[in-house]
């Protein structure tokens, strides 16, 4: 089977909330981006080092693997060694008595059209379905709980492996490193397959014919259609026709009512902004717009001959002091191990600046028993 797939695994949060979303956006090319691409590189890392792990290739062979992904643009020791971490993490589930499967293609055709997708990796074995996804975003944090991509894939792995083990429970797990993000969540598999019937498999349905009523929220990050589409625009617009009910003071909920389409109504506009320059360089004329060069810096064309110049007509004083490498490049150049008994213990890492999240990030609330150190004022004297 070649191409995307129509009900795509990784869209299933936008395609179940809003169905016609699926066939409005084929309008519009799939690009792939730097993101994706470097993802997969991580994500073919890690697969290697598994298998090396778990006795399917030889130390040899990985190491053969590995040098052709070094030559990757996007490969970096830092990318490796989050790849690394995501490899340990799963073998340290490989328990006695459980087996492991990589990248294992799974079919979810039972409930959802074309419905295939790849497992990174699960384990199987005393009961349970362990499925763990590495996602090496992080831009957004990605959660497990009720995660429809995963809970799309342990479908698939149940069907693949319950006739040749005994399952009852699905463990789901996100490792995404770059957000220091481990994600763990249960389902039975009375419910899960539940929720196939009851709810994935008529959404789907509607979603591969393209029908269904339009659903704009925050699941439309994502989707290719959002610059143009009238659903999205007008539920963004609606916020400047909302019926304020005092004239002088918005209420609580009227504050909160705003702040929840803040973020999404900034990338929307971005959004629509891209899609109009996109097309503008490509020679569409949008009325009121011209394609101009932005403002630019000047820089030096070669740093070290400036340098010599300079210093060659007795300039002295034209290098900045001498600094310690960001911590990152720090820790490449001594190694993790030195790294971590030379500088580690010398490290502070302050709290976060307080910033707005949902009640359903997992994150501790923030207490107001040090809100004054964070919180500027306007000088009044």
């Amino acid at each position: 089977m070649s191409g995307h797939a129509i009900l795509s695994p990784s869209a299933a949060s936008r395609w179940l909330a809003c169905t016609p979303s699926v066939r409005l956006e084929q309008q519009f090319e799939n690009k792939s981006s730097s993101f994706a691409e470097e993802g997969t590189l991580a994500h073919a890392v890690g697969e290697c080092i598994l298998r090396e792990l778990s006795g399917e290739i030889t130390t040899a062979q990985m190491e053969l693997i590995l040098a052709e992904h070094m030559q990757n643009k996007y490969y970096s020791k830092e990318l490796h060694d989050y790849a690394e971490g995501y490899a340990y993490f799963v073998w340290a589930m490989c328990k006695p008595g459980t087996h492991l499967f990589i990248e294992q293609r799974l079919d979810m055709t039972d409930y959802v059209e074309e419905g295939y997708g790849t497992g990174d990796a699960i384990v199987v074995g005393n009961g349970i379905l362990r499925l763990s996804d590495l996602k090496y975003g992080k831009g957004v944090a990605v959660y497990s709980e009720d995660n429809p991509q995963l809970k799309l894939y342990a479908l698939g792995a149940y069907k693949e492996f319950s006739h040749i083990f005994d399952i009852n429970m699905i463990e789901i797990n996100i490792y995404q490193p770059r957000l220091d993000n481990i994600s763990t969540w249960e389902i039975s598999v009375k419910d899960l397959l539940d929720w196939a019937e009851n709810e994935l498999k008529p959404k789907a349905a509607l979603a591969y014919k393209g029908e269904g009523e339009f659903n704009p929220g925050r699941h439309c990050g994502f989707c290719r259609a959002k610059p143009l589409c009238r659903a999205l625009a007008e539920y963004n617009l609606s916020l400047e026709a909302m019926d304020f009910k005092s004239a002088d003071l918005l209420s609580d909920e009227e504050v909160v009512e705003i702040l929840e389409k803040r973020d999404q109504f900034k990338k929307w506009l971005e959004a629509v902004s891209a899609h109009i320059l996109s097309t503008a360089i490509e020679g569409k004329e949008w009325p009121g717009y011209k394609v101009v060069l932005g403002r630019s810096n000047r820089k030096y064309s070669d740093e070290i001959a400036i340098g010599n110049k300079l210093q060659h007509k007795g300039y002295k004083d034209i290098y900045k002091p001498a600094a310690l490498l960001p911590l990152g490049e720090m820790e490449k150049k001594l190694t993790k191990p030195v790294f971590k008994e030379l500088v580690e213990p010398m490290l502070i890492k302050p709290d976060g600046k307080p910033t707005l999240a949902p009640v359903s990030d997992p994150r501790a609330a923030f207490t107001s028993d040090h809100a004054s150190d964070f919180i500027s004022y306007d000088d009044e004297e």
